[in-house]
């Protein structure tokens, strides 16, 4: 079994999206634990405040099908694959670790970039997985968490409905 990170964000119709896509992943994935949600700016354009969440889970599943698997809900949630990178969106599924997997695939590069840029992303995950090795910068999540600027990315924790 690996263990698996996955980022989910929604702008539009925020809530009614990550509880859609939390249902499909907990179906889709068994075992799927979530974290809390953030409310956070848009980042990369002027847009309405996002709410995202990051979901963890272990699979024999490759990357190649989670992926696949990500873009049905994104799709499911009224995403189409043609949308513009810095837009609204009614769901963002990003796989942000697949255990200590370095490398690309069709639509992925892992571990994901913006994991160590982005508070909404590495806050929630050292949440779910603290012990959890970053592949290349070789730090525990929750070390990482605990060294960053959380002052210049603020997050407000928001409730949501559990799956």
């Amino acid at each position: 079994m690996t263990q698996v990170l996955v980022a989910a964000g929604s702008n539009v119709e925020p809530e009614h999206h990550l509880a859609a896509a939390m249902r499909d992943l907990a179906q889709a994935f068994p075992g799927a634990r979530f974290s809390t949600a953030y409310r956070n700016a848009a980042v990369g354009f002027d847009g309405d405040d996002f709410l995202n969440l990051v979901v963890a889970f272990d699979t024999t599943v490759g990357p190649d099908a989670i992926v696949a698997e990500l873009h049905r809900i994104e799709a499911r949630c009224g995403r189409g694959r043609d949308a513009p990178k810095w837009a609204p969106r009614s769901m963002d599924l990003d796989l942000l670790l697949y255990g200590d997997l370095v490398g690309e695939g069709p639509g992925y590069r892992l571990p994901r970039p913006d994991l160590l840029r982005r508070a909404y992303m590495l806050g929630p995950a050292s949440q779910l997985a603290p012990a959890m090795r970053h592949p290349v910068e070789g730090c525990r999540l929750g070390e990482l968490w605990a060294r960053f600027d959380r002052d210049a990315h603020p997050l407000t924790p928001v409730q949501l409905p559990a799956p």
